[in-house]
């Protein structure tokens, strides 16, 4: 059944990564999937990893992502069981890289320099606002549309006045443009440059190569590789020796240490992901 008014593979595409995007941006759910890289971990493994989270809050974001299908459990005995990535979970990490690079770039800067993973929960919370997938894409693939028209291709079947209020929430995060009231939207230089994110997204909910992130219908730059650069917590810490890269048939997974995440290893619960972000962080 279509969600939008879109062409049906358009539709598709925008639904699985709305679904992609659920899957990842709950809290916890990125800082578990990173902590489970590298060999499978047992339960109390990774609480020490997360030693912020509280009790009761490690065992249902577990459930949740190996429902997901993005972390498998495995029973040796009854009394040992660990967790680790499935292929579709480790074929996500490399996807992360390149949020991070895009809010580089475009969030505002903070006081104080961000850990990776912030900027990722930062951007995720941006791109999960109702319809703003939809609305970003309808917005690059036509460039410059009015309320009413956008309306009539996200939400067919729904009051048009109900566009504005996602309209006006990704107008205020940075994301869209627009001269006034009655005035057409359009993407602003941070919306548009949210191309490699979409397409990387879009290629892993798919199931295909990232490195066909680039020739995406709506979001690819012919010509562009997908090279996001290497991962830091800061520029006070020094690079892994490589970039994450989808793992091949028979290679090892990599493994990402907390310190390529976090600034510095968190004693205390950290704040949730900021409510607005966009460029105005």
């Amino acid at each position: 059944m279509a969600l939008t008014g879109l062409p049906p593979d358009t539709d598709a595409d925008i639904a699985r990564v709305t679904e992609a995007l659920a899957m990842i941006t709950p809290r916890w759910n990125v800082r578990i999937l990173l902590a489970l890289s590298g060999p499978p971990l047992r339960y109390s493994e990774i609480a020490d990893r997360l030693s912020w989270l509280q009790n009761g809050q490690l065992h249902p974001k577990l459930k949740s992502l190996c429902d997901a299908g993005l972390v498998q459990r495995t029973e040796h005995t009854s009394r040992h069981v660990t967790y680790g990535h499935t292929d579709r979970g480790a074929a996500l990490l490399p996807v992360l890289p390149v949020i991070v690079t895009w809010a580089e770039k475009h969030l505002e800067k903070a006081d104080r320099p961000l850990p990776a993973i912030e900027q990722i929960e930062d951007s995720l919370t941006l791109l999960t606002r109702r319809h703003a997938a939809a609305i970003l894409w309808v917005l690059k693939s036509r460039e410059e549309v009015s309320g009413r028209a956008l309306a009539r291709i996200v939400m067919p079947s729904s009051d048009w006045t109900n566009i504005y209020p996602p309209l006006r929430q990704l107008v205020a995060d940075g994301l869209v443009n627009t001269e006034g009231i009655g005035q057409p939207y359009r993407l602003s230089v941070s919306g548009d440059g949210l191309g490699p994110v979409f397409g990387a997204l879009s290629a892993w909910s798919a199931g295909i190569p990232l490195t066909h992130a680039a020739q995406h219908p709506v979001w690819g730059r012919p010509g562009a590789a997908l090279a996001p650069k290497q991962w830091v917590s800061n520029q006070a810490l020094p690079a892994p020796t490589a970039s994450p890269a989808v793992r091949a048939e028979g290679a090892s997974r990599p493994t990402w240490q907390t310190r390529d995440l976090f600034s510095h290893t968190p004693t205390a619960r950290p704040k949730a992901a900021l409510p607005a972000g966009g460029p105005r962080r």
